[in-house]
């Protein structure tokens, strides 16, 4: 099927562009979001009149998200989820995930928006992109963590992993001091005279 582009598409074309695509992908995404409309003589004649009106919208609603992208840019949101003690999440954080957080924060991002290149499943710092626009995205990065304390650790740079290993260390060293003061306190009593 062809179809005229009415707003830049990633991966296939510009604004204005008539192009082949696949009749499943122009009839349940293209066609329904407004990104396109089929490419007949009268569909072509009423572009041709619209175009300055789309190109202006497409312009301000770039710089719109231009504007957001300058503020979202580099910003680190808190999701508090549970996890194993090695750091495995129960479930995954999602984009609806990373949009409440950005939202809660007050930054205007809807979930269609954020792209995870793969699920997020473990505790940490994860890098995700949010395209607010065809020719405009942002980084953000999501601190996942199962407290907020943990958040803090983790923004400083210290991971989970590192974190259990100082505890453990710290436990065993406890121990050790413990047994050490038990083994004095006996060899006090070996040492006293007996009466």
């Amino acid at each position: 099927m062809q179809v005229i582009l009415l707003e830049r598409v990633a991966k296939l074309g510009q604004m204005g562009e008539v192009v082949k695509v696949k009749e499943g992908f122009a009839r349940n995404y293209l066609l329904p979001q407004g990104k396109a409309m089929r490419a007949n003589e009268a569909n072509i004649a009423a572009f041709e009149a619209r175009k300055a009106e789309l190109a202006t919208r497409n312009d301000e609603s770039r710089a719109d998200a231009q504007k957001l992208a300058e503020r979202l840019d580099g910003q680190s949101f808190v999701i508090i989820r549970s996890a194993s003690d090695a750091g495995a999440l129960y479930g995954s954080v999602t984009p609806r995930d990373a949009a409440e957080a950005a939202e809660a924060e007050g930054f205007k991002v809807e979930r269609r928006q954020i792209v995870l290149t793969a699920p997020i499943k473990d505790l940490g710092l994860h890098t995700v992109y949010v395209h607010l626009h065809p020719e405009v995205e942002a980084r953000i990065t999501l601190n996942v963590a199962r407290s907020a304390e943990e958040a803090e650790l983790q923004a400083s740079g210290k991971s989970i992993q590192e974190l259990a290993a100082e505890e453990e260390a710290a436990a065993e060293f406890e121990i050790a001091e413990l047994f050490d003061d038990i083994g004095s306190a006996g060899r006090d009593e070996d040492e006293a005279p007996r009466g």
